[in-house]
């Protein structure tokens, strides 16, 4: 679903310092709404790429201060231009997002792992780079830890969501590990996890927890408040993978989620990070 794009951005944490809020919160409306133009409704599809052409348009008017559009979204984008100009954020990463939700549109499936891990390059790196760069954090080994935990998170979302998302049409675990296992799309429509689906999904979150284990030390590379919600993040990630393993991913039925037990178990595993 499109929304993993954006829902990892730590908009309403009370652990994020008060300067940060207002820039992070102006990416996420530009995001929230890139989403709904590419998730939402019944439109066809050549119109949500041709609304998500407008939207990259006004994203780089915003970005150079150009002429604005005056609609219902014009303080969106008067947000964001202050933000990329106060944050010095690189407008790729935000032409990234939009591509990803591009994707969305038109790609359904994908074959291998390779082509997960490019469609997460763009729908989930981008988050972590742009929190850390509003954040005032410039260092590729930090960029690049980033990235590992994004993927993970994202590729998590996905197993998480795997019902969710083959309703809608789509399956983000890739061919390579399913169709040589002999799983069968029926099965999914049966809602049926067969032992062969699970042995693919299993591959899939055995490199997410290698991601999660290479992206892990982003959490002590930042200072603040920051180093506080990124483990959160992290813990929480895991806290999901650990708990579709216990149940050999069968989210038919039961799709594991967070609660308020989970919060308090996560606050004090933050404390005791080590």
């Amino acid at each position: 679903m499109a929304r993993q794009h954006y829902e990892n951005f730590p908009v309403a944490s009370f652990l994020l310092p008060a300067q940060m809020r207002p820039h992070i919160a102006a990416v996420y409306a530009f995001a929230r709404v890139a989403d709904d133009i590419a998730d939402e409704g019944d439109r066809p599809s050549e119109e949500r790429l041709a609304a998500l052409d407008k939207w990259s348009a006004r994203l780089l008017a915003a970005a150079y201060d150009a002429p604005k559009v005056r609609d219902e979204h014009a303080e969106i984008f008067v947000a964001l231009g202050n933000t990329i100009r106060v944050c010095r954020l690189q407008v790729p990463l935000l032409q990234d997002l939009l591509n990803a939700f591009r994707q969305d549109v038109v790609v359904t499936r994908y074959d291998t792992w390779t082509d997960v891990l490019d469609y997460c390059r763009r729908s989930a790196n981008p988050v972590g780079r742009l929190v850390l760069k509003i954040a005032g954090y410039d260092d590729p080994s930090l960029d690049a830890k980033s990235d590992a935990v994004c993927t993970a998170l994202q590729v998590t979302n996905f197993l998480q969501d795997l019902e969710i998302d083959w309703r809608r049409g789509r399956l983000y675990v890739p061919r390579e590990f399913w169709q040589p296992a002999g799983a069968r799309e029926a099965d999914l429509d049966a809602a049926q996890l067969t032992a062969e689906w699970r042995s693919a999904v299993r591959e899939v979150a055995h490199r997410t927890r290698e991601l999660f284990d290479t992206g892990r030390s982003v959490c002590d590379g930042v200072a603040g408040r920051l180093r506080f919600e990124l483990r959160a993040t992290w813990l929480g990630g895991m806290r999901i993978l650990d708990r579709l393993e216990r149940a050999d991913f069968d989210v038919f039925a039961d799709r594991p989620s967070l609660g308020a037990t989970d919060a308090a178990a996560i606050a004090w595993r933050v404390l005791r990070w080590s």
